[in-house]
This record gives structure tokens, sequence and C-alpha cells, in this order.
């Protein structure tokens, strides 16, 4: 799909031949890149993976299991509507078959210096909200100051910005605090741009808006769809804009075929199943394995009606694991935390649980070319010693002598010895039992854990490893609790463990910071929930931000990743490699999807003929 209203965190380099320049300014460009040059030249007419005859028409249906109260993304409050992302537009826009590419949207040409120091972007003549007016240079300024004035996630995310300034010519430039960062020119592209005028006026009632409060008007955008009617918590549907002024864009032909997308609310991850199953929903991505195997052998599969396909993933991996919350003085002993990882028994929940589908994920890069592997080599550790000189404690000695790989259970001999193992290193920790309860050997205090939970089907999972750790004297419980309750929790940091998962690309950056860095730690919204502050991980990051070439970024990043494995602070989890869909065959498709995306919606279409096989509706 589209990408989501928050900036995504790629890391790219310039590429591509000028539009124009002069002897004393950096070239014009149409796209930037990562990987050298990028595919499509100046004045490609669209990507090669769409369909340019694709009829326009139909609809689909999607289910969403989280409700929403607000249409306004800038600020952290509320719950904002899915598929809003439909109804922005960024500067630039990313194509789905090259790693880190992307090409102007509002913007038609974007140029930095060699030192990346700051970015232009040149805003299209034609480019236009829904209600006709100009997007504008100040529509750009104002957006980067709203987002960075109320959103303390953006603010910390776009904090290098020193100045944001209007060159003239439809031209605007943001100057960085620092040279040398080669993400900030294409993070800068991923703004989402908002109507200054819109947000600034009066609605139908003559009442100001006000962008720091949430609201259910629907905004004004400039993208592929609007909105078209909702009813708050329960559905939303969004209508194609037919006169759309960025239609014949060569990132956008082929694409946003459909007239209508329909989000539901489920917020029963079971209920949506039969819902899905009673032909009220189009389109299914499944998350269980037991679901996967067991729970599609309906009539309308059998009859064809329905199609299972599994996509690989390319782009991206992650980490899918148990997060402790480490501010909690229990789990600031990596000791700890090591134990709790040789008592989770893998292997018997992926027979058990998930059909052996699963591989155990260990990397935070896991299914990446960026993930380590036996021990640190030439260049990666080379950037190792020089981090460990500065900060010797941040880096566990192993990290040099042994290749990091998770207990292997799933055998009761197994269990019993990964149990011994555990159990002495909460005693080396300084965890005793008395009264066959483990507690602290200083304090008296017992090991009390509690595992947050916001989807049922994780008490599954959760509960075998309770019984495991219980055997080991703690004391565990499970708590379920409704998703807003959890956000609650979350930004507060009020849990002890929490199932947590950071999504990564395959060229990652100043997102490292915001994940696993010290000024993320006690910053409420930040992803690093685990509380992480350690010197050396905050100086592997700027490594791998401010790599002046590939080499020196997957070195980097797999350097990265050893000193966050070897500190346990996750246990993980597991991982497909590939996404399970499930739909009602009424879509056609480009006969080659692009390499790092399966596109669906946005360059599908509603193929008559399928949906007249399919039956159910027109």
């Amino acid at each position: 799909m589209r990408r989501t209203v928050a900036a995504a965190a790629l890391i790219f380099t310039l590429a591509s031949p000028a539009i124009s320049q002069s002897s004393a300014d950096p070239p014009w460009r149409h796209g930037l890149s990562l990987m050298g040059e990028p595919r499509y030249p100046p004045g490609f007419q669209r990507f090669d993976y769409v369909n340019p005859e694709a009829p326009k028409g139909g609809m689909v249906r999607l289910s969403t299991e989280q409700g929403f109260d607000t249409f306004n993304f800038v600020i952290p409050r509320g719950t904002p509507a899915p598929g809003l992302n439909y109804l922005y537009q960024q500067l630039l826009d990313r194509s789905l078959d090259e790693v880190a590419t992307e090409y102007g949207e509002i913007a038609e040409a974007v140029r930095h210096p060699d030192d990346y120091s700051w970015v232009e972007f040149r805003l299209r003549e034609a480019a236009r909200w829904h209600d006709g007016r100009a997007i504008t240079v100040d529509d750009v300024i104002w957006s980067f100051q709203m987002l960075t004035t109320h959103n303390p996630s953006q603010r910390f995310y776009y904090r290098n910005v020193m100045k944001v300034e209007d060159m003239g010519g439809r031209v605007v430039r943001f100057t960085f605090d620092a040279p040398g960062n080669r993400e900030k020119p294409q993070i800068m592209g991923q703004l989402n741009i908002l109507p200054r005028h819109w947000w600034t006026g009066t609605d139908a009632n003559g009442r100001q808006r006000d962008i720091t409060q949430t609201t259910l008007e629907p905004p004004l955008g400039s993208g592929p769809y609007r909105i078209a009617r909702f009813e708050a918590g329960r559905s939303i549907v969004y209508e194609r804009v037919r006169d759309w002024w960025a239609a014949a864009l060569p990132v956008n032909v082929g694409k946003y075929n459909l007239d209508e997308l329909r989000f539901e609310v489920y917020r029963d991850g079971t209920v949506a199943l039969e819902a899905f199953k009673g032909d009220n929903i189009d389109w299914r991505t499944e998350n269980s394995a037991r679901n996967w195997s067991t729970q599609y052998d309906f009539p309308a599969r059998a009859q064809g009606r329905v199609v299972l396909e599994t996509f690989p993933e390319r782009a991206s991996g992650r980490m899918q694991a148990f997060a402790f919350n480490t501010r909690r003085e229990k789990f600031q002993d990596p000791r700890v935390r090591l134990a709790f990882n040789f008592a989770y028994d893998f292997e018997e929940a992926n027979r058990g649980l998930f059909f052996g589908h699963y591989a155990r994920i260990n990397s935070y890069f896991h299914g990446t070319e960026l993930a380590s592997s036996g021990l640190p080599q030439g260049l990666e550790r080379e950037i190792l010693e020089q981090v460990r000189a500065q900060h010797p404690n941040g880096i566990p000695p192993e990290v040099f002598t042994r290749e990091f790989r998770n207990p292997v259970n799933g055998s009761p001999e197994a269990v019993r010895t990964n149990l011994r193992e555990a159990a002495r290193l909460l005693h080396e920790a300084g965890w005793v039992i008395r009264d066959r309860a483990l507690v602290n050997a200083r304090t008296g205090e017992r090991m009390r854990v509690e595992f947050l939970l916001n989807s049922p089907a994780f008490e599954r999972v959760v509960l075998p490893y309770k019984t495991a750790l219980e055997r080991l004297g703690m004391e565990v419980s499970v708590r379920l609790v409704d998703p807003s309750q959890y956000v609650n929790r979350l930004r507060s940091r009020d849990f002890d463990i929490i199932v947590q998962s950071w999504g990564q690309s395959l060229s990652p950056g100043n997102e490292q910071r915001d994940f696993w860095g010290t000024e993320a730690a006690d910053r409420e919204g930040s992803r690093n929930v685990v509380g992480i502050k350690n010197p050396a991980i905050d100086a592997l990051i700027d490594r791998v931000i401010f790599a002046k070439d590939r080499a020196e970024l997957e070195a980097a990043t797999k350097a990265l990743d050893r000193v966050l494995l070897w500190n346990h602070y996750v246990v993980p989890q597991w991982s497909l490699g590939a996404t399970w869909t499930a739909r009602w065959d009424r879509f056609g498709r480009p006969e080659r999807l692009p390499d790092y995306s399966f596109g669906f919606p946005d360059i599908w279409w509603w193929d008559a003929a399928r949906a007249a096989r399919a039956g159910g509706r027109s």
C-alpha cells in the first residue's frame, strides 16, 4: 500500500542525471536512490510493474481491528482513521521495484550538495488541493512546523532540521544542523503536506479549525482519494478523486484504480475472519498460523471463488519479541533477561501452535542481508573495536568470541537443561529460591512478572511460557487489555513485558535512534519501549546513519545487530518471511508484480469477469 502517514525512515544517496544546473549549484534531479542510478531515467512515463490500461471502477472492502475517533494524524492524541494516507501526498513517491528509490510527486525536482548539508525541492506548478487551490511552499513550511511543534515523535525525527526557507520560484530549502547524513534529503521528501488555508480556516458552521485538537470533520487533501462517508469508530469509505491533478504523473500512472476503498472495524479477529468467509470483506492479510492452516477450508475456496496466496517479503526484515521494560530494576541485569530466553520453548510452540510454519528470529534485521552471522570480520570488526575503545561497558565480550544463537528447546531433555541454565543465571544475578519462590537475595522481593497483551491471539502463546517461568519460582500474570488502555500504558511505560515488533528496511538509518537510542528511552511515544540507554549503541547508530557507502552501512548495521543481540534486551520470537493473504477473486493485477511489494490495492483493479464468477456482488 501507500506509505503510512508517519514518515518512513530510509537511507539514500543522490543519483540520476541532472534536470538542469548552473555552474554554482548542485544539479536538479528527478529522483534519489541509495543503489546508484535509479532504474527510471528523467522523462520516464510510468513504472514497469503497473498496467497503464487498468480499468477504473469497483471497490474493495477491508477490515481493521482498531476503531478510530479522529482524522487528525498530526497530534498524538486520539486514534486516527485507517486509510488517511490516501488523502495526502508527499514531495517524493517511492518505487516498488527498487530498493530505497523515490521520484518526484508534489516536487518535480530535488537537489542537495555533496555534503548533504541541505536539500531543496521545486514544487510542481500544477500541484493542487482537492478544492483547486495550488499546493505552495507555504504549505510545506507550515506542515513541517505543525508536525514538529505538536507531535513529539515527529519533533524528534526531524530534530536535525535547523531551518526551512522559501527560496522563491516554488523552491523550499531544508538546512540541516550538520553535514554528512545521507538520509536527510529523502526523509524530507517523505514529509506529508497539509493545506494551511484549510486548517487555519473555519468549518461549515463558522467555527475555527484547530490542528491541536482531534476532529471528525473530513479534511481537505490532495491525494488520490477523499472521504465519502463514515461512521465514527465503525467504518469509513474513501472515493476516488476523478479529476485528481496527479493522475497522469509517471509515479501514478496505472495506480489507484478502484473507485472506493472501504474500511470496516471488527474489534475481534475471529469475527473479522468470519466476516471474510461470509463475503463481507474482500481481502484479508492473515497473521495466525492456526487460522492459515485450519480456517480456510470452506466452500467458496473449494469452488475457486476465494484465493489464498503467499507473497514473499523481500524489502524488509523484522525483530518481533517479548520485550522487557528495562526501566524496572528487576530487568536491568542482562543475565536475568537471558534466563527468560532459556525458558522459552519456541520449538514446542512452533510444532504445537504454529504448524511448523515459522523460523526463530536470530537478528534485529532478520530476513535481510543486514543480519549478522558468524564472528565479526573486516570492517565490521574494526567498527566494533573502535566503539569498544570508547565505550567498553556497552559491548559484551561475547560479541567478538561467539556467534549469537538462541537456546534450543523442543524436547524434555533440552527443556530441563535450559531451565537449569536459566536458574543458574538468575542465581548469578542475585535471585534465589526461598520457600519455592524466586526472590531477590538482597531485598527479599519476589520476582513478579506481568505480560501485557492487547490481542487474545497471544494468550495461547504466553500461557505455556508462563508455566515454564513459574517452574523457576516466578509469579507470572497475563493481562489482556483493550487497545486504548494498551496504548496508554505503553506511552506511560507502565508494563513489565510486551510483545513488540520493529520493522526494518534494507536501508536503516535515523529511525534506529527512535528504536534503540538513549534520547528516545524516556520520550513518550518513542519506539524505544525497552528503555535502552547504551552509549555504545548510540555510537553504532551514528555509524549507520553517517555511513559513506553501502559497504560501511552493511558493516555498521551488522555491528549494531550484534551488540543489541548480546545485551539480551528481548526474547526473540518468530518470523515467516512472507505474507499470507486471502481474497475473493474479484481483482486483476499486473502480470509482473514489483520485486518489493505485492502492491494491493494500489496497483490492482476491479475485474468485472472475475467478480461475476465469484458472485455475491457486482
